[in-house]
């Protein structure tokens, strides 16, 4: 399979606490950035890292500049209304704190919820995310977090900050790609590969441990880094239950890393059929509704692997549940963080896979969405040249 990498893309305001997983920062600080590399197809056998696991230093006198504004969860409030409450636009210093433009927003009459991601780079460009939940929308309502006092030994602890480390180093020299056919990942950088095969030996050794900590620490960097770890297990298909659980995790870092190990083991349960195992969709797809910016889009990366052979159930849920969140991440101006969604539009609307890459490579987004918006109203649209983009 052909894929096509693009530049490091940049998180400017890391989400909320969680102390092992991102540098974290209720304002905006220049100097951490995590990268997001996707190819123009997911491919299975080698794919590009997402690497929001690890900040990466920009070197910037300047504060950022807004240059592109995009938002999700709309559907009654006008874009404009919106700016207008924010005093934002385009062109724009990035406001010091995404705290108090959430806090605007919430105050609007119609919003239940609001959260804002400002990221980087494109081409030395930062976009300025908004996510919005109306009322009477989708609400994803998480478990409160837990109070317990397990937690892992603290030289797993420090194995796994120093993974941290070696993937921020790993990145500066454009050593960015992972296997995930063995069910988790295994970076093609040595040094971070050495520190996941760490893991993999506590994970074997100390499975129990690391399902209490997921479950029950009350502290999300605990939390977070047995989210990874436990992706590590040799038996894939008994820890599925222990990370489907962890996706209603209150922490976001958690429910990322969550996301990150489903997804590879949906790759090695697509390559072993017979192994037996079972990644349900069902709040992966909930997901796509949620108005945390991580959420949706690692749910689309894990979403693009469970339908990478048509899984008509999956792409039935999808259309049920989430299209027009589907629809409407396909459409951003940000390609790299628009393709992801818009494989899954492609699917829903019936394409195969080379009309799909095709589609996207010529700018024909527009054609697609109608497309998958039309199959709604049709039960399993027919695949392949019958809903051809010329």
């Amino acid at each position: 399979m052909s894929k096509l990498q693009q530049p490091a893309f940049s998180q400017l305001w890391p989400p909320r606490p969680a102390r092992g997983a991102l540098p974290q920062s209720r304002g905006l600080d220049p100097s951490r950035c995590t990268p997001r590399v996707l190819p123009l197809r997911h491919n299975i056998l080698v794919k590009t890292f997402f690497l929001s696991l690890a900040a990466v230093a920009v070197l910037s006198a300047q504060p950022p500049r807004i240059d592109d504004i995009e938002f999700y969860g709309l559907h009654k409030l006008s874009e404009q209304k919106l700016l207008h409450t924010l005093h934002v636009k385009v062109g724009d210093t990035l406001p010091p704190s995404k705290g108090d433009l959430e806090d605007e927003l919430a105050q609007m009459p119609g919003v239940v919820l609001a959260h804002v991601e400002a990221v980087c780079c494109d081409q030395g460009k930062s976009t300025l995310f908004i996510g919005i939940e109306e009322k009477g929308a989708p609400h994803l309502a998480f478990r409160s977090p837990p109070a317990g006092s397990a937690v892992l030994p603290e030289d797993v602890t420090k194995t796994y900050h120093k993974f941290l480390e070696a993937v921020r180093d790993a990145a500066h020299r454009g050593s960015t790609a992972e296997d995930l056919t063995n069910g988790h990942s295994l970076m093609a950088d040595p040094d971070a590969r050495e520190l996941q095969y760490q893991f993999a030996n506590f994970a074997e050794a100390h499975l129990p441990q690391v399902r209490q900590v997921l479950r029950d620490s009350d502290d999300a960097e605990q939390r977070a880094i047995a989210a990874t770890i436990i992706g590590y297990a040799p038996n894939k298909k008994e820890v599925v239950n222990d990370l489907a659980s962890a996706l209603q995790d209150p922490d976001e870092a958690v429910r990322a890393n969550a996301l990150r190990s489903l997804n590879a083991i949906a790759v090695l349960a697509r390559l072993q059929p017979t192994l037996g195992i079972h990644v349900p969709p069902t709040w992966i797809v909930e997901m796509l509704n949620s108005i945390v910016l991580s959420d949706r889009m690692r749910a689309s990366d894990v979403l693009v692997t469970l339908t990478d052979q048509g899984d008509a159930a999956t792409l039935d849920q999808i259309r049920d549940r989430a299209l027009d969140g589907v629809v409407e991440m396909a459409q951003w101006k940000i390609l790299r963080y628009a393709l992801p969604p818009f494989i899954l539009a492609g699917r829903l609307a019936g394409m195969n896979e080379q009309e799909i890459q095709k589609a996207f490579a010529g700018g024909d987004r527009q054609a697609v969405v109608g497309l998958a918006l039309a199959s709604k109203s049709k039960k399993k649209p027919e695949m392949g040249p019958a809903n051809k983009i010329e």
